[in-house]
């Protein structure tokens, strides 16, 4: 059972690891840097706050939800080296101080949302999610990303 976002010991323990992040650290896999990690993280927030309202195209939504939702949703770890969906890739340079604050502000927000207004949020990718669903799905995302860069 994956820890629960919407606890404060858990966004406490996720601030704690973002703001370890210098900025220099190397990924242990994958192609991104740090800041682009952080802006890359930042985008589910994003979506569920309404401030980003790309979805993903028809096929591919109904793909996701067929073929990926359990396996994004449920309590195992993502692997190391998944594809990343275009609309979540970050190129070019990202400020990490400014990253930084917006996903934690973004992570403050999610707990202060609480589980039951989370679960009427409807994902832009996999639809109606319950607010376990929702729970896991950004707790190990955020944490295999944290994780890739050593924190």
């Amino acid at each position: 059972m994956l820890p629960n976002i919407f606890l404060p010991e858990i966004t406490t323990e996720f601030i704690r690891r973002i703001n370890s992040l210098t900025g220099n650290e190397m990924p242990l896999w994958g192609k991104m840097n740090v800041g682009q990690m952080l802006s890359h993280c930042c985008l589910p927030y994003q979506q569920i706050l309404g401030e980003n309202t790309d979805r993903p195209p028809f096929i591919m939504r109904v793909l996701m939800q067929r073929f990926f939702r359990k396996a994004m949703t449920n309590d195992q770890p993502y692997r190391k080296n998944l594809s990343t969906g275009p609309t979540f890739i970050r190129t070019g340079m990202h400020d990490v101080s400014e990253e930084r604050q917006r996903l934690i502000s973004y992570v403050e927000a999610i707990e202060r949302l609480g589980p039951e207004r989370l679960a009427n949020i409807p994902s832009l990718s996999l639809g109606q999610l319950s607010a376990a669903e929702w729970s896991n799905m950004l707790y190990k995302h955020l944490d295999h990303h944290l994780r890739q860069f050593g924190v």
